[in-house]
């Protein structure tokens, strides 16, 4: 265990929790440092830092942190953050509408919209980069529907349409058998788990839709039916592929931790055999001591990563081409990352708070538990107490990545306490 053994306990009681929460909230674990616009920059960076670009903004990363504020009691932040992200949008809607119409190819990555960008003054960025995230549009869709649902958000007559337009892009580009770059933004494929994305997306967004909120661009009014239809396609997709995340035969992929999203928080798959299959897999195959590899035969901070390669290469885009990168890899030397047993926590947090087998709530307690010990120690150079993205092998041993802290890490934190407290609270 990389923190103090007397903060991690078989069992716990709900103060226990709390103080442990108050205790780490004095140590700024959970300091999420918004720009003043509401959005979030990837991580909390040391100027030695600067080069991996996480100051930049992710969608992907930032409608996980807000949804963390939202389901913590602090919509106004979420609320925030979502609204800019609609500002963002509509300002570069043209990138939608061309797509649509068949001006751009929608298979050159740089032509879709971009999902990185200057948060100060919501530019992009002219640098080549994967943008064919079909996953990070549909959780700005989803989050940004859901909110709208709960009556947080108003539909102004610009929000409408470009509501609308995600449904009129998402099917130009047939997302159910689209390739794009997916969560870990690399080669392409279709992704069960960037479809699974769009589907819960889809969904909030009929929801919408059936509160008699008239959504349209144009011409184009965006009815049940037809959302239906988009909804069915998806959901037909997933069929096929899961519980593996990629069926194609040349770029085949049975286990990929992004899965778990569409678990928690997305709630989207409707076979509970299923998703109890996708947690088997990912404990069994992409486990390890410290954290979960997102798949077997990642490069990305492989072994004595900063070693081999200068900075300016370290987090380069190389979706076209991974070759490089993947021959820096020995077998079982993936990183292990820290985003995922909070979410694995969770899970077992729901199920123990449905069926109330206590089977659940130990498993529960053991991935929270490991979520803690990830916390950086109190002399890292990092700071003690600090989330990390990864720990990777340096000179055979792991250790924190230079993106420490990331700001997806402590949200998924913190929602891991909030279930914790609910579980102890029955």
């Amino acid at each position: 265990m990389l923190i103090s053994s007397q903060l991690i306990k078989c069992e716990y009681s709900l103060s226990e929790i709390k103080s442990i929460f108050q205790f780490l909230n004095q140590q700024n674990t959970f300091n999420f440092s918004a720009l003043e616009n509401g959005l979030f920059p990837a991580a909390n960076l040391q100027t030695e830092s600067e080069y991996t670009g996480y100051s930049n903004i992710w969608i992907r990363d930032n409608i996980h942190i807000a949804h963390a504020h939202y389901i913590n009691g602090s919509s106004e932040i979420a609320l925030k953050n979502v609204s800019t992200f609609a500002d963002y949008f509509i300002r570069h809607q043209w990138r939608f509408e061309k797509i649509i119409s068949g001006e751009l190819d929608f298979h050159k990555s740089m032509n879709r919209p971009h999902i990185r960008f200057n948060g100060g003054d919501l530019s992009e960025i002219n640098q080549k980069w994967s943008h064919a995230q079909n996953d990070a549009l549909g959780y700005f869709l989803w989050l940004f529907c859901k909110l709208c649902n709960d009556k947080v958000i108003a539909i102004t007559q610009q929000k409408s349409h470009i509501l609308a337009l995600f449904a009129l892009y998402f099917d130009k580009i047939q997302y159910w058998q689209d390739e794009d770059n997916g969560h870990w933004e690399e080669a392409k494929k279709i992704e069960a788990s960037s479809i699974g994305v769009v589907v819960a997306a889809l969904s909030e967004l009929k929801n919408v839709v059936q509160r008699e909120t008239t959504i349209q661009y144009h011409d184009n009014i965006i009815t049940a039916d037809f959302l239906n239809e988009l909804i069915e396609k998806g959901q037909q997709s997933l069929k096929q592929i899961l519980p593996a995340e990629c069926i194609q035969v040349e770029k085949y992929r049975p286990y990929d931790a992004a899965l778990l999203f569409l678990i928690f928080p997305l709630d989207i798959i409707q076979d509970e055999s299923i998703e109890n299959k996708i947690l088997e897999n990912i404990i069994e195959h992409l486990q390890g001591y410290y954290g979960i590899r997102r798949y077997s035969g990642d490069s990305y901070w492989s072994a004595d990563y900063k070693e081999k390669l200068k900075p300016e290469l370290r987090t380069i885009d190389v979706s076209d081409d991974m070759s490089d990168r993947d021959s820096l890899l020995q077998a079982g030397q993936e990183a292990q990352w820290c985003i995922f047993d909070p979410i694995i926590s969770v899970i077992y947090g729901r199920k123990y708070q449905q069926t109330k087998e206590q089977e659940y709530l130990q498993l529960q307690t053991q991935y929270f538990n490991r979520a803690l010990a990830q916390l950086t120690p109190e002399d890292s150079p990092f700071g003690g107490f600090k989330c990390p993205e990864l720990y990777y092998l340096e000179n055979g041993s792991y250790v924190p990545n230079d993106t420490t802290p990331l700001l997806w890490t402590q949200a998924n934190l913190w929602i891991a306490f909030k279930f914790m407290e609910q579980s102890l609270i029955i």
